[in-house]
């Protein structure tokens, strides 16, 4: 990530970021006081959840709404200047995009378990299934790759002459 004096914003538009993310895992953390705590058993779920839902805002063509307005999509970079490039740097980033993807799964699922349950095991799953597809992929191209070397013909060696 560049510098904020190579990019077109300032330190406060970061700051706005922060204070807003500061307030909703505050309100998050204060509001949850007197609710049943998430068990640690759920965590991994949460976590492949935010995953899924982090690569979904970042990368899918079906979030390309949410992004349009932030990020040169051609180009995959933010686009405009100030606070409007940040947000579009958060939008590129899965990472980034992930800490706002938890903290809105926890939100969900401390204000309305069942609800939370329901969406954290649908992106879990989808996680899931992203990390099958890769390895499906990964596998089918080592075969291929096996293959196509035991189809090649064997070198040519050329023969030694005893002296």
């Amino acid at each position: 990530m560049d510098p904020v004096e190579q990019t077109p914003t300032e330190l406060s538009d970061y700051a706005v970021l922060s204070a807003l993310y500061g307030s909703l895992l505050i309100g998050t953390a204060v509001s949850a006081r007197g609710r049943a705590p998430i068990a640690n058993a759920e965590l991994p779920a949460l976590a492949a959840a935010s995953f899924a839902l982090s690569k979904l805002v970042v990368h899918e063509k079906v979030e390309s709404w949410v992004r349009r307005p932030f990020v040169d999509e051609a180009r995959g970079k933010p686009k405009g200047r100030r606070l409007r490039y940040a947000v579009g740097e958060l939008l590129t980033c899965t990472r980034c995009t992930g800490a706002w993807s938890a903290l809105a799964l926890v939100a969900l699922r401390v204000h309305s378990p069942a609800a939370g349950r329901a969406v954290s095991t649908v992106l879990a799953a989808s996680a899931g299934n992203d990390f099958m597809q890769a390895g499906f992929k990964a596998i089918c191209a080592h075969a291929t790759r096996v293959e196509r070397a035991s189809d090649a013909p064997a070198p040519v060696r050329p023969v030694r002459r005893a002296a």
